[in-house]
């Protein structure tokens, strides 16, 4: 039981890492939702969800938004702890 516990609160800190390095990027970047939401081709209100944790991120996004904040996907879902992106092939 003990375990399970420690695995959940793991789980719930990581995905507030995720979520909140991805608003922050943005804020980082001094960009409103609106700007990156277009640069998305995506709804302000559907960007907010990403946000906050409420919609799951597709890779495609995942993968623009990397580009947008030049970072990396890692660093984005709170893998890694640096952002200077990966070497381009």
């Amino acid at each position: 039981m003990r375990y399970f516990i420690i695995l959940l609160v793991m789980n719930v800190r990581y995905e507030v890492l995720k979520y909140n390095r991805i608003r922050d990027m943005r804020s980082d970047c001094n960009l409103s939702q609106l700007h990156v939401a277009g640069k998305l081709k995506i709804a302000q209100n559907t960007l907010s969800q990403y946000e906050t944790g409420e919609r799951n991120i597709p890779n495609e996004v995942l993968i623009q938004m990397a580009h947008i904040y030049d970072t990396s996907i890692d660093y984005l879902l709170g893998l890694t702890d640096e952002k200077s992106p990966y070497p381009r092939k």
